[in-house]
């Protein structure tokens, strides 16, 4: 099937994340159960479901309890609500 693209793939989009949010996604992504969170399309399962597939493949998936414990607090601080 010809996607149109030189490179013969779908086409991606690189988001720089603070590394602290990749490790509070990544915990809780990996720690959901995804039949329970409300979509309102099977794409947006599947969204989250390729999101977590990327965040296995960088560091933060080895993250020790105390570092998801400093990244959630990091992230946290001063959100103002």
């Amino acid at each position: 099937m010809e996607t149109g693209f030189p490179w013969g793939s779908t086409p991606t989009v690189n988001v720089g994340l603070w590394r602290s949010d990749a490790i509070v996604l990544f915990d809780w992504l990996n720690n959901t159960d995804l039949n329970t969170v409300p979509v309102t399309h099977p794409a947006q399962k599947q969204a989250l479901t390729d999101l977590l597939a990327r965040l296995e493949d960088e560091d933060v998936s080895d993250s020790t309890a105390e570092e998801i414990a400093a990244a959630q607090n990091e992230v946290a601080k001063d959100m103002g609500w």
